[in-house]
């Protein structure tokens, strides 16, 4: 019984004004709500980084295969030029994705966060016009001569 009480005495004995200022310099505890909230901003700014890569992958994909082509064909084509704008659009997806984490980082650590759907629209006005761009330039390339595989 003494040894219980004495626990209990130990766990919270008196506070001294020294004892005071410790504990409010100590760092508090954070708010496990806020927590699970900037991690899943982490979370969203891995996927936007994902699909950058993704993006300028594609781009680097068109451009090296239509390099590749057949002799007769004296031009290149136009492939690069997608290419080229798949790549822009991924590293613009990486800028903006960055500042985008930082953004409602710092609007959740002040309580103030609104989600904006502009990055939404953005995003999916660009992907919905590269991938129109891939439609157009797939079906309006000129066929090689030497492929064997030839649409009718």
């Amino acid at each position: 019984m003494f040894l219980l009480f004495k626990n209990m005495a130990s766990k919270n004995p008196p506070k001294t004004l020294g004892q005071d200022a410790q504990e409010l310099e100590k760092p508090k505890r954070r708010n496990s709500s806020r927590v699970r909230d900037h991690l899943a901003n982490e979370r969203t700014y891995l996927a936007w980084m994902r699909s950058a890569v993704a993006l300028m992958g594609f781009g680097v994909l068109i451009a090296r295969l239509r390099l590749f082509h057949p002799p007769a064909l004296q031009t290149p084509g136009n492939g690069w030029r997608l290419g080229l704008v798949f790549s822009i659009i991924g590293l613009l997806t990486v800028l903006l994705s960055t500042q985008h984490y930082f953004a409602v980082r710092h609007d959740i650590d002040e309580d103030t966060y609104e989600p904006a759907d502009r990055w939404v629209i953005l995003f999916s006005l660009a992907i919905l016009l590269l991938g129109s761009g891939v439609v157009y330039y797939f079906f309006t390339a000129p066929l090689s001569p030497l492929s064997s595989f030839v649409f009718e």
